[in-house]
């Protein structure tokens, strides 16, 4: 075992602050990565501050972060895929069983056994899994990506996951040139899917609350932009959309946007509303429409998608940040104060002192 610096969270109202957590040595399976970039996602805020109890209570010290790219710096013997300097991503899994059906069939992510990136049991320390918000960390081989050179990598790092989220539904129901898209929410996950299904050749159209986020929604590849509280300029397209991504998180109403689709159109939730939806079911009968749910994608998946970005130069739009700041970017995430992502520059780490108990304690009441 060797220590690492990272950024933790100790109870639900606690900021994020240094600490120092344990990491494994590379066992002969492992890749070392010294972590260069790492995407803010906000399912990191909702588990730091254990708003999805109900699904996964949070357990804690919790090191976030799942969007993960680094450089190699030691290999175990058994690895073939990678060398040290590679450059190389990790995003929301770090292992699974490799047996099941879902993970014969390249599709991870459905998993049963599972293990996240963080908050994770560990079955090689004990304990909990720790994420990116750290100086490096030690994955198995097959959890690694590689990221094309080509790629800003602090541009890259939000790809693994609001990159694989966005992109996983588009290839699943066939998004291709001549499809006519919908994209429900320009921010983290929205601004990606636009890219992803402009460049995949598709006719886009960005639904927005805001008049004001038009130039950017055309800047990164919409064709149209329809602002969803105009009915008329909504009833102009009913009935006309292959598929609609939706990727707001906030209470909304899904039946407006599931009469644009034609016969047997679909529609996939990547957003996750607090609340449970109301669904008006003649909406979904009386065209055969659909309605269905996305997470991630496999690894296999995963690879595909960043070599896509490889090949068309695609990134995420971001704001580069020092770990330091990291309490004022979740309040900023708070009140969608970002175009489109943050990501943290980990070599802000490398300068950090160990805090002591009066360093916390005058953070912690600064933060109130």
């Amino acid at each position: 075992m060797y220590n690492a610096k990272a950024y933790a969270a100790t109870s639900p109202t606690s900021p994020l602050a240094h600490t120092t957590i344990q990491r494994r040595e590379p066992n002969e399976q492992d890749v070392q990565i010294e972590v260069l970039f790492c995407g803010v996602c906000h399912s990191d805020l909702h588990m730091v501050r254990n708003e999805w109890s109900s699904l996964m209570a949070t357990p804690y010290p919790i090191v976030p972060g799942h969007e993960i790219v680094g450089r190699v710096t030691k290999v175990g013997s058994g690895v073939t895929k990678y060398k040290s300097g590679d450059l190389v991503g990790v995003g929301c899994m770090v292992d699974s069983d490799g047996t099941c059906p879902d993970c014969k069939d390249g599709l991870e992510q459905f998993c049963p056994n599972q293990v996240l990136t963080y908050a994770a049991p560990d079955k090689h320390l004990g304990g909990f899994t720790h994420g990116g918000y750290s100086e490096s960390v030690v994955v198995d081989q097959r959890f690694v990506l590689s990221i094309p050179a080509n790629l800003d990598p602090a541009g890259a790092a939000p790809l693994l996951c609001a990159g694989i989220t966005t992109w996983s539904p588009l290839r699943h129901w066939g998004v291709t040139k001549g499809k006519k898209v919908g994209v429900v929410g320009l921010g983290g996950l929205g601004h990606m899917g636009v890219k992803f299904a402009h460049a995949l050749g598709a006719h886009v159209v960005v639904f927005t609350t805001s008049p004001n986020k038009t130039a950017d929604a055309l800047r990164l590849g919409a064709d149209e932009v329809v602002v969803s509280t105009n009915a008329e300029e909504m009833q102009r397209h009913t009935g006309t959309f292959d598929f609609i991504l939706d990727t707001v998180s906030a209470d909304h109403d899904v039946n407006a946007y599931i009469n644009l689709l034609h016969r047997d159109g679909n529609m996939t939730l990547v957003g996750a509303p607090s609340k449970p939806l109301a669904i008006a079911s003649f909406g979904l009968i009386l065209g055969r429409r659909s309605l269905s749910g996305s997470p991630i994608g496999g690894i296999r998946e995963t690879q595909e998608m960043l070599d896509f970005c490889g090949e068309h130069g695609i990134t995420a739009d971001i704001e580069v940040i020092p770990v330091q700041n990291i309490n004022e970017a979740y309040e900023r995430l708070l009140k969608s104060d970002v175009k489109y992502r943050f990501s943290i520059d980990m070599a802000s780490l490398k300068a950090e002192k160990s805090a002591t108990v009066e360093d916390e304690k005058e953070l912690a009441s600064s933060v109130k």
